[in-house]
């Protein structure tokens, strides 16, 4: 037991049928406050051949960011582990109280927290990647795209440190929200001022100094049609990003079975050949 940021957080040894590893999980650590509520992530750290990188999971769908114990997140990071990534899964201010400009706002800050804590956790801060599926996809696209070296005169500390990535996979994201803004009761976060939206969309933030990119995508998608990624690609391939696209036949929005296991195995190797030495 340690404390962190004021809070008391209880560090877990765990072993998981879905991985190899022996994981350290240290739960509910603090990044930031809004409305009285902490803003939380999870870090879970393979004990026995970590590899010094780590991977930001954006825990975000609709940009509900749902909480759950950490333990129930260990098999869908198993791979991710058992290559010796530390793994952290970053959660936002929730719709529907929160909206999109929000939840960009909290995991760039979240970044910027992870960044000044690396070396405590195992890892260069140089070396991260980011990844999430949907509004994760979103923020993680947003992540990579619009980072910034800190805002020195800023009197927080925390906002002081540059939120930059090394690397981004983004499944099935949202890449353009400017016709998407207003009441829905579906997705509550879109009820947000229009002019805020070209701010927040991925796909007019590409320039030639962004990190790799991986797109990956289901041709069945009914949710977020494929040409989200389609024009996101096309636009990081114009800006001279490294950037790859990866179609998955007959993939619906949000993969199972063997659609999962092939996105899984491609987002290892992207972030095992941009994050690895």
């Amino acid at each position: 037991m340690r404390i962190l940021n004021g809070c008391l957080l209880a560090c877990l040894m765990v072993f998981c049928s879905g991985t190899q590893a022996q994981v350290k999980i240290t739960p509910n650590v603090v990044y930031g406050h809004k409305d009285g509520m902490a803003l939380i992530y999870d870090v879970f750290q393979p004990e026995q051949n970590a590899n010094g990188a780590a991977i930001v999971y954006m825990v975000s769908g609709g940009w509900f960011s749902r909480w759950t114990e950490p333990q129930n997140r260990l098999n869908s990071f198993a791979s991710m582990l058992d290559e010796g990534y530390t793994v952290i899964a970053v959660h936002h201010g929730s719709a529907p109280r929160y909206k999109v400009p929000e939840a960009r706002a909290d995991v760039s800050r979240a970044l910027r927290h992870i960044r000044l804590h690396a070396e405590e956790y195992g890892f260069d801060p140089e070396r991260i990647g980011v990844t999430g599926g949907s509004a994760g996809g979103h923020l993680s696209l947003m992540l990579g795209l619009d980072a910034d070296a800190g805002m020195t005169d800023s009197d927080d500390p925390i906002m002081r440190a540059g939120n930059g990535v090394a690397a981004v996979v983004a499944y099935f994201p949202p890449v353009d929200l400017r016709s998407m803004t207003g009441p829905n009761d579906r997705f509550p976060a879109l009820d947000f001022p229009q002019e805020q939206a070209a701010g927040i969309s991925p796909l007019l933030h590409a320039d030639e100094n962004d990190p790799p990119v991986l797109l990956i995508h289901g041709d069945a998608d009914e949710l977020v049609n494929i040409s989200h990624s389609e024009r996101m690609y096309s636009a990081l391939q114009e800006a001279g990003v490294v950037s790859e696209f990866i179609t998955i036949e007959g993939g619906a929005h949000g993969f199972r079975g063997d659609d999962a296991q092939e996105a899984a195995m491609a987002r290892l190797e992207w972030f095992n050949q941009h994050l690895l030495d």
